[in-house]
């Protein structure tokens, strides 16, 4: 099984919470995705599969764990 997993730089250090575009389908961010990223940019998140909607059948994403490696104190 394969992880894949995102950094802020490679969805363009979006500032705000939605949905968006992605070269893998699309990505939802949570207000509380963008707080780590804003902490902690160097930070990665596990990508999750959503589950297709009626609204949405096709590739759509959330961010799960996230690791910040080790951050200077």
């Amino acid at each position: 099984m394969r992880v894949n997993k995102i950094t802020w730089d490679k969805i363009g250090r979006v500032t705000a919470p939605g949905r968006y575009r992605c070269f893998f389908g699309y990505l939802t961010l949570t207000l509380e995705d963008i707080e780590v990223w804003t902490r902690y940019p160097d930070a990665t998140f596990t990508l999750i599969s959503a589950a297709p909607t009626d609204e949405w059948v096709g590739e759509d994403y959330r961010l799960g764990v996230f690791d910040i490696g080790n951050p200077q104190l």
